[in-house]
């Protein structure tokens, strides 16, 4: 189901697990149409990462005009509702050239920032920010969840409690305002200046696994170690808290062999996986395709062009 709207421009959104086939039907797609790409993977904004994210090679950017890959610094700082702002300021110059774009990733909450749009948030005091870090820092996962727990126990039982980011953000917003996060979370759709059509790819368990296995195995065979390697000085900070170099890292540390933060990448990917389907899954406005069903995409594509 497409969210319409009056105007004539239309926002092709394609979705799916990680190692499911996203980039090169983007790209298929955005071919077809004439039209640009923006990306919706957080992780591929930046320059620094690229074998641990599986950015598109330069073969594939040269295939199709690409936004918001490689365009930061690990060091930088950058968040959701900046992303939000940026992304649709990019879709009015697309628009400005053609009546079609494309948004493409596996992070559903900067997709939803584009489709949906996020509430505002206050931002805290930078000790306060400073504070709430250390506190990860110095005791762990564990101790922001027992803090979460007593300040809004309504959103502990919703957040992912393996993702410390998410976490840390609900308690800066609960010790600034005084309020619970879930309480100023509205999640009110914003008004959108274009239509919307969400296309969902997936792939039967089994085979998404072996895929994402066997790209895994294909990372370390073209440079991921020493990728990781030369980012180790960094590895404390939020954008490095990734799956693929946290595990490399702590093989750095010595806390596994090699063979086991493999292991554990694999693992931990195929986690990310069924993350982000169970998310994508409360979407009622995606149309699902099977990865291998190229020419039912193309022709539900054709029908909404």
């Amino acid at each position: 189901m497409a969210i319409e709207t009056k105007n004539s421009n239309t926002l092709i959104v394609i979705i799916g697990p990680t190692a499911v086939g996203k980039t090169t039907l983007a790209i298929e797609i955005a071919r077809l149409l004439n039209t640009e790409i923006i990306s919706a993977d957080s992780r591929q904004f930046y320059r620094e990462l690229n074998i641990g994210v599986a950015s598109p090679s330069q073969l594939e950017l040269s295939q199709a005009t690409h936004h918001f890959i490689g365009n930061l610094s690990i060091t930088e700082t950058y968040n959701v509702s900046k992303y939000e702002t940026e992304a649709l300021k990019c879709l009015d110059t697309i628009f400005t050239n053609h009546n079609k774009a494309i948004l493409v990733g596996g992070s559903g909450l900067y997709i939803d920032a584009v489709c949906k749009g996020i509430d505002d948030l206050p931002d805290p005091e930078d000790e306060l920010r400073m504070e709430i870090k250390e506190l990860f820092t110095n005791n762990g996962i564990d101790a922001l969840r027992a803090q979460l727990k007593i300040l809004d126990p309504e959103y502990y039982n919703q957040v992912d409690l393996a993702n410390p980011k998410r976490m840390m953000r609900a308690l800066e917003v609960c010790l600034t305002t005084g309020k619970t996060y879930s309480s100023l979370r509205v999640n009110q759709q914003k008004p959108r200046h274009f239509n919307i059509v969400k296309i969902g790819i997936h792939r039967q368990r089994e085979k998404l696994y072996e895929i994402i296995n066997q790209r895994v195995d294909l990372m370390v065979e073209n440079g991921l170690l020493e990728e990781a390697k030369g980012l180790f000085p960094f590895k404390d900070l939020n954008s490095l808290n990734t799956v693929g170099y946290k595990e490399l890292f702590a093989y750095f540390d010595g806390e596994y062999t090699l063979e086991e933060a493999i292991t554990k990448i694999k693992v931990n990917s195929r986690r990310y996986a069924k993350r982000q389907m169970t998310w994508f899954r409360k979407d009622e406005n995606i149309n699902w395709f099977d990865a291998e069903d190229k020419d039912l995409i193309f022709s539900f594509v054709a029908k909404k062009s």
